[in-house]
């Protein structure tokens, strides 16, 4: 195949351009790794100075990329497996669709059968905890090796294959952002692959080796690392068992796959996602019966408006003339589609981002109020759900022109009611 050197008609950088495509690729596995550092100080500061920082024995364990590995090649082989239905994505710019197997809700039950066995069998899950910052310094660089294939194959791609944002000539802001929208080895595709099979499976997978450590260590696990996990459960059990919506997110329509998604998929989630389980085990809580079934209250009320406004958004792209959308207020766009302004999304232009915010607070509540740290993911979560809502309003206000202004209008609240 020819050689693909053309660039696309340029749209603004995003993420501080070239100098954020430098210098995110080194502060953020730095994050990771100082994050990990602090869980499992017993000051567990944030803002202790000089940092908490580990010796260099502690960054390496043989057994880390064989687990490394073993667990990419595990859930390579539940992917390829014919399991579930397959479904199509949206139309891409030469007209065609992909094909994607529907099975990461499988993947997890296998995945639970295994650990189920293995744990039934002697296997220490516990270890995990003193294998996270080997782990993390794998994950890593799994992350910046497989950007680096992405990168270098992309120049073979054809021009209708990469991403719009993501092909600007600048090899360390292409590198950063990804210039293929879905690169693939033969039908199986990478970026939907890591999207929610490795990392968000194996932040579960982490979380129950916490929970595991803790009984080691105290004879039971705690109601607040027994939320924590449970919690986190459902959200990832959640995301797979509608794995089908992924398909019409902005990662898969209109992120090429580069080092931010991979990074993301396979480092960030998974290490720093389920701080909350390491904090515990090192700095146990104890929870009251009212304080417990507040949290629960809490998660319950989030999970409900993320997947009811959700279902609602991506039953009504599948199907606007399903029943359960077919009688909501829509405003018509140039484009030919139509963009909803009542029900859940009359409320707010994204409930989703409100039900998921307010899960995340859920996740960090049992852990206390003497430490920052267990917050840390609430804080860049709402960072970056205003910063990705801010892309989104700039995506759709080119996208539809003024019927997105007609829209605002109506909607005025962003993600927070009557607040934002």
């Amino acid at each position: 195949m020819k050689l693909n050197k053309q660039k696309s008609p340029q749209a603004e950088k995003e993420f501080g351009g070239t100098l954020g495509a430098t210098c995110i690729p080194v502060f953020l596995p730095l994050t990771v790794l100082y994050l990990l550092c602090v869980c499992r100080s017993p000051a567990a500061s944030v803002l202790q100075w000089p940092p908490v920082l580990p010796p260099t024995d502690q960054l390496w364990d043989p057994l880390a990329p064989v687990l490394i590995l073993g667990w990419m090649a595990l859930q390579s082989f539940l992917y390829l497996l014919p399991m579930g239905k397959v479904s199509e994505g949206m139309v891409l710019k030469d007209g065609s669709r992909l094909k994607y197997p529907i099975n990461g809700f499988h993947a997890l039950c296998v995945t639970a059968v295994l650990l189920t066995l293995s744990l039934w069998l002697g296997m220490p899950l516990g270890y995990l905890f003193e294998l996270l910052l080997p782990l993390a310094v794998c994950a890593i660089g799994v992350s910046f090796l497989l950007s680096l294939y992405l990168y270098i194959c992309s120049f073979w791609a054809p021009h209708h294959a990469l991403a719009q944002g993501g092909n600007t000539g600048n090899p360390l802001y292409d590198f950063f952002i990804g210039r293929e929208l879905n690169p693939r080895i033969g039908s199986f595709d990478l970026k939907y692959f890591c999207e929610l099979r490795p990392g968000l499976i194996g932040w579960v997978v982490i979380n129950l080796g916490m929970l595991m450590k803790e009984v080691e260590l105290r004879d039971s696990a705690s109601l607040a690392m027994i939320l924590v996990n449970s919690f986190q459960l459902l959200y990832v059990a959640d995301a797979l068992w509608n794995e089908e919506a992924v398909l019409t997110t902005m990662d898969i329509v209109h992120d090429g796959f580069g080092f931010m998604l991979v990074f993301g998929d396979l480092a960030w989630v998974p290490f720093t996602y389920g701080l909350q389980a390491a904090f515990l085990v090192v700095h146990p809580q104890s929870l009251s019966p009212l304080g417990a079934t507040a949290i629960v209250t809490l998660n319950g009320a989030g999970y409900y408006i993320f997947r009811k406004s959700n279902s609602q958004k991506n039953q009504f792209r599948r199907d606007p003339t399903h029943p359960s959308v077919a009688n909501l207020e829509t405003i018509a766009t140039a484009t030919g589609k139509r963009l909803l302004v009542s029900g859940w999304w009359g409320l707010v232009r994204h409930p989703n981002y409100l039900g998921d915010l307010l899960m995340a607070l859920a996740w960090s509540l049992p852990c206390g109020f003497n430490h920052l740290l267990p917050y840390f993911y609430v804080v860049y979560f709402t960072v970056l759900l205003i910063h990705r809502e801010a892309r989104d309003e700039r995506h759709c206000r080119a996208k539809y022109g003024l019927a997105w202004d007609t829209y605002c209008r109506r909607v005025p609240y962003r993600i927070f009611p009557y607040i934002y």
